[in-house]
């Protein structure tokens, strides 16, 4: 039962490997200029959510 796990867990990471290499290769779409801008905004927004959930926790002890 064991082994059959390891092996399907081994065939998920072979496709995820598989997906992130066609992924690479691609050509980035036309579209997809303001994806720095998307990823620093995504990024400040996550951290906005992470300190509120701080101050929750905080207030929570």
């Amino acid at each position: 039962m064991v082994d059959q796990r390891f092996i399907v867990a081994i065939s998920r990471i072979e496709s995820a490997l598989a997906r992130i290499e066609k992924s690479a290769t691609s050509p980035v779409p036309k579209g997809d200029n303001d994806l720095s801008e998307r990823h620093e905004k995504l990024k400040s927004e996550t951290r906005i959510a992470l300190q509120a959930l701080d101050k929750i926790l905080a207030g929570a002890r």
